[in-house]
C-alpha cells in the first residue's frame, strides 16, 4: 500500500498568524515544529493501519522546505524543494492508494478561515466547469453514478489538489485544518474523514486544540481513513474543462494572456482557457500562480 501525505502549514493546530508560517518572521521555527509533529502523527496513523505501507510526505507550504527532516518519522520518505511536478502533490502517481491532506486551509474569499487564500494569494478564485462522475450521490438530484455537468465550481487548494489526485484515480481519504477547511472538503468529498483542529474566528484568530490532542485525533483518524480507502471515491473531473481564474494583479493578467490558449474573459480580473483534461488544467493554473510572482521591471 502506498500513501502520500501532503502537508500545508496554515491549518496546523496552534497556528493562527503569518508570523508562524513565514520564514522571514520571528515565530516560524515554532510553526515548523508544530507542522512536523502533525505530519508524524499522520504517518503513525497510516502505519498503524498498514504497517508495511510505503509513505511519502510532500512538504506543501510556501518554499516546500518547512518540515524538519531530522525530526520526521524515519519510516517515511520526504519530498521537499521546488519547482517540481505536481506541486503540493509531488510523489503522487497512479500507484498511490490514498492521499491525506494535513494542515490545509479554506480557499480565498471564504471564511471565517484562518489564513484563507488560494496558492500564493494572487489568485482570487478558480472556477472549473467540467463533468464529475457520481455527482448524483452528492445532492444534485441526479441518479447516483450519473455523469453530471458541474458549472463554475469554485476550487481552492483543497479542491484543485483533490481533483488532481482524482485524475490519477487516487482518493483523498483525510483532511485536517480549521473547521472551514473541513467543511470545504466535506462538500467536495463527503466520504473523506475530516479532522478540525481549530475553530476559525477570523483570518488570524481561532479556538485551537492543544497540539498533543490534535495529534492524537489525527493519528486515530489517519488509521481509520486508510482502512476505509476503498469506500472513498476519487474526485474525478473529466474534460474538456472550461476554467476561469480571477487574478489580483493587472500585470499578471497581461502576462497570462501571453500563454497560448489563455485569454481575457468577462470581468477586469479574469482570464480563461479550455483544457482537454484536468492534468492540463492543473498545470496551467500552477503556471498562472507562478506568473503572479513576477513584478514589473
Amino acid at each position: 500500500m502506498k500513501a502520500l501525505i501532503s502537508v500545508d502549514m496554515e491549518g496546523i493546530s496552534g497556528i493562527v498568524h503569518s508570523s508562524e508560517t513565514n520564514p522571514e518572521r520571528y515565530d516560524y521555527q515554532r510553526g515548523r515544529e508544530l507542522m512536523t509533529a502533525e505530519a508524524n502523527a499522520v504517518i503513525a496513523g497510516v502505519l498503524d493501519a498498514e504497517p508495511t505501507a510505503d509513505v511519502l510526505v510532500a512538504d506543501a507550504h510556501g518554499t516546500f522546505r518547512n518540515l524538519l527532516p531530522e525530526q520526521l518519522d524515519r519510516r517515511a520518505r520526504l519530498v521537499r524543494g521546488k519547482p517540481r511536478a505536481l506541486n503540493m502533490l509531488a510523489g503522487l502517481d497512479e500507484e498511490t492508494d490514498a492521499a491525506l491532506f494535513v494542515g490545509y486551509h479554506v480557499r480565498a474569499g471564504e471564511g471565517p478561515g484562518v489564513l484563507a487564500h488560494t496558492m500564493n494569494g494572487e489568485i482570487l478564485d478558480v472556477r472549473v466547469t467540467g463533468r464529475a462522475e457520481g455527482e448524483g450521490a452528492r445532492g444534485t438530484g441526479h441518479a447516483p453514478g450519473e455523469d453530471v455537468r458541474i458549472t463554475g465550481r469554485s476550487l481552492g487548494e483543497i479542491g484543485l489538489n483533490a481533483a488532481m489526485a482524482g485524475h490519477l484515480g487516487v482518493p483523498v481519504v483525510l483532511l485536517s485544518g480549521d473547521d472551514a477547511a473541513c467543511a470545504e472538503a466535506a462538500a467536495l468529498i463527503p466520504e473523506a474523514v475530516t479532522v478540525p483542529v481549530k475553530e476559525a474566528l477570523g483570518m488570524a484568530a481561532a479556538v485551537t486544540l492543544h497540539p498533543e490532542e490534535a495529534r492524537d485525533r489525527l493519528r486515530r483518524a489517519a488509521a481509520d481513513a486508510v482502512s476505509r480507502r476503498t469506500e472513498i471515491p476519487p474526485l474525478a473531473l473529466t474534460g474538456p474543462l472550461d476554467v476561469e481564474v480571477d487574478l489580483a494583479s493587472p500585470h499578471t493578467i497581461d502576462l497570462a494572456t501571453l500563454v497560448p490558449g489563455v485569454s481575457r474573459a468577462a470581468g477586469a480580473r479574469t482570464v480563461a482557457f479550455t483544457a482537454p483534461d484536468y492534468a492540463t488544467a492543473y498545470r496551467l493554473i500552477l503556471l498562472l500562480a507562478q506568473l503572479a510572482t513576477i513584478r514589473p521591471a
